[in-house]
C-alpha cells in the first residue's frame, strides 16, 4: 500500500466519523396541506422522546418510533380526522364572508328605501290636496263623457202637410196614413228590437270583458301587494391559494323582499370551477324600525357545503347597524359542522365582523364602497384534541365599485386582500351583475 492510499483511506474514516457525529439526531418533515408550510420534527438518538403538536393535537415519538414510520403515520390520521382552521379554510371564509356582505348590502339599500321613503312620503303629504282635486276633476269629466255617449237621440217627428184635399182623397189619404202610420210602427218595433238586442248583446260582452279585466288587475295587484321584484345577482371571483395557484368560483344568488321592504328571503350558490367545492345558503333577513327610522338588521342563514370530500354545514346570525355618518357595520357569528371521509364529525365557530364605509358617489352611475372584514374561528372541537382555543385571526379590505347601467341593470367590479397569519397576503378579484326582474 503506498503512502497515497494511506492518506485517502484516513481522510474517508474522518469524513465518516465527523458525519456519524452529527447524524446524532432524526430529522422528519412534511407539509401542512391545509397552509402548505413546511412542518420540522427532531428526534435525539439517545432514546430521549419529543413532543410533536400538528393541528392542536400532540403525541409523544422517539427518535427510532420516527424512524420506522409512526410519526408519519400519526400525522396521516391527524389530517385526515381535523379539519383545516376555520380561518384556513377557503370554502368557510368565502361562505362566511358572503353571508356578512349580503347582509351588509341589505342594510346599504336598507337605509336607502328609507331615507328614499321618507322622502316620498313628505312630498306626498304637500301634494295630497292638488292631487285629490285633479283625480276629482278627471273623474267628473270621465263620468259627464260617459253619459253624453250613452244618452238616446230623440226620433224625428213626421211631417205635418198644410195643403187641404177633398174628401175622396182624404179617405185614400188617412187609409193611406194608417197604413203608413202602422207599417212605421211595426218597423220602428223591429228596428227597435233588433237594435236593443243587439246592444244588449254588445254591452253585454263588453261587461263581461270589463270584468275579465278587472279580475286580471285585481290578481295582478294582490301579487304585486305581496312582495318586490326579484333581485338576481351573480359574481365570479378569482382568488390566490396559499401555494400561488389560482381558484375561481362563481356565486349566483336570488332574494325578494316583502312590500313593506321590511322582510326578504335570499338564497345563494357558490360553485368551485375546479368543480370539488360548492356550496348553498339560505336566508331570511329582518329589518327593525323604530318611530319609522331603520335601526338595525338582522338576518338568520343556513348553509351546506361540500369541500373535496369534506361535507360542511353552517348556521349563522347577523347583526346589522346602518349609519348615515359612519356608514354600515355589524358582526356575524356562526356554528360549523365538519364530516370527514372516515373521520368522525368535529365543530367550529366562526366570527366575522365587518366595517362598509359610507358609499362616495363618483358619478351619476358609479359609486365606490370601501370595506373591512375581521375574521376568526374562536373555539373548536374534534374527537382528537377535543376543545380548543384559537387565537389566530384573518383580516380582508377592499373596495367594491357599483356601476348602474339601467334602472334594472349593473354591474360590480370589487378586489380584495386577505391577510392571514403566518402567510403572505392573497389577493381576489370579483367581477359581477345586479339585475331587477
Amino acid at each position: 500500500m503506498t503512502k497515497k492510499h494511506k492518506i485517502a483511506i484516513a481522510f474517508l474514516i474522518a469524513f465518516l466519523s465527523g458525519n456519524s457525529c452529527k447524524a446524532q439526531v432524526v430529522v422528519q418533515t412534511w407539509v401542512d396541506p391545509c397552509n402548505n408550510t413546511v412542518q420540522t420534527a427532531t428526534f435525539p438518538l439517545n432514546g430521549t422522546g419529543v413532543l410533536v403538536m400538528y393541528r392542536g393535537a400532540s403525541k409523544m415519538f422517539t427518535a427510532q418510533q420516527a424512524q420506522a414510520g409512526e410519526l408519519q403515520a400519526w400525522i396521516a390520521q391527524v389530517t385526515a380526522s381535523v379539519p383545516c382552521p376555520v380561518v384556513n379554510n377557503p370554502v368557510v371564509t368565502q361562505t362566511a364572508t358572503q353571508a356578512a356582505t349580503q347582509a351588509a348590502a341589505a342594510a346599504a339599500s336598507a337605509a336607502a328605501s328609507a331615507a328614499a321613503s321618507s322622502a316620498a312620503s313628505s312630498a306626498a303629504s304637500s301634494a295630497a290636496s292638488s292631487a285629490a282635486g285633479s283625480a276629482a276633476s278627471s273623474a267628473a269629466g270621465s263620468a259627464a263623457t260617459s253619459a253624453a255617449t250613452s244618452t238616446p237621440t230623440p226620433a224625428a217627428p213626421a211631417p205635418s202637410s198644410s195643403s187641404s184635399a177633398p174628401a175622396s182623397s182624404s179617405s185614400s189619404s188617412s187609409s193611406s196614413s194608417s197604413s203608413s202610420s202602422s207599417e212605421t210602427k211595426t218597423e220602428t218595433k223591429s228596428e227597435s228590437s233588433s237594435e236593443s238586442k243587439s246592444e244588449s248583446k254588445s254591452e253585454s260582452k263588453s261587461d263581461e270583458k270589463k270584468e275579465e279585466k278587472k279580475e286580471e288587475k285585481k290578481e295582478e295587484k294582490k301579487k304585486s301587494e305581496n312582495a318586490n321584484p326579484i333581485m338576481v345577482a351573480s359574481d365570479l371571483t378569482a382568488g390566490q391559494n396559499a401555494d400561488g395557484s389560482l381558484t375561481a368560483l362563481f356565486t349566483t344568488g336570488v332574494s325578494q323582499s316583502s312590500l313593506a321592504g321590511d322582510k326578504s328571503y335570499g338564497a345563494t350558490a357558490i360553485i368551485w370551477t375546479t368543480l370539488d367545492q360548492a356550496a348553498l345558503s339560505g336566508s331570511y333577513t329582518k329589518m327593525h324600525f323604530d318611530k319609522g327610522k331603520l335601526k338595525s338588521i338582522s338576518s338568520h342563514s343556513a348553509t351546506v357545503a361540500y369541500l373535496k370530500g369534506t361535507k360542511m354545514t353552517l348556521v349563522g346570525y347577523t347583526w346589522v347597524k346602518p349609519d348615515p355618518r359612519w356608514g354600515v357595520y355589524g358582526v356575524s357569528g356562526g356554528l360549523i359542522g365538519l364530516f370527514t371521509p372516515g373521520g368522525k364529525p368535529s365543530a367550529a365557530t366562526s366570527l366575522v365582523a365587518f366595517w362598509m364605509h359610507p358609499p362616495i358617489t363618483l358619478s351619476e352611475r358609479a359609486v365606490l364602497s370601501p370595506q373591512f372584514f375581521l375574521m376568526a374561528s374562536p373555539v373548536s372541537y374534534n374527537d382528537i384534541t377535543k376543545l380548543v382555543t384559537n387565537k389566530a385571526t384573518s383580516g380582508m379590505i377592499g373596495n367594491s365599485l357599483d356601476y348602474k347601467i339601467t334602472k334594472r341593470f349593473g354591474a360590480t367590479f370589487a378586489h380584495r386582500i386577505m391577510i392571514v397569519d403566518g402567510q403572505k397576503p392573497l389577493n381576489f378579484l370579483l367581477i359581477g351583475s345586479r339585475m331587477i326582474l
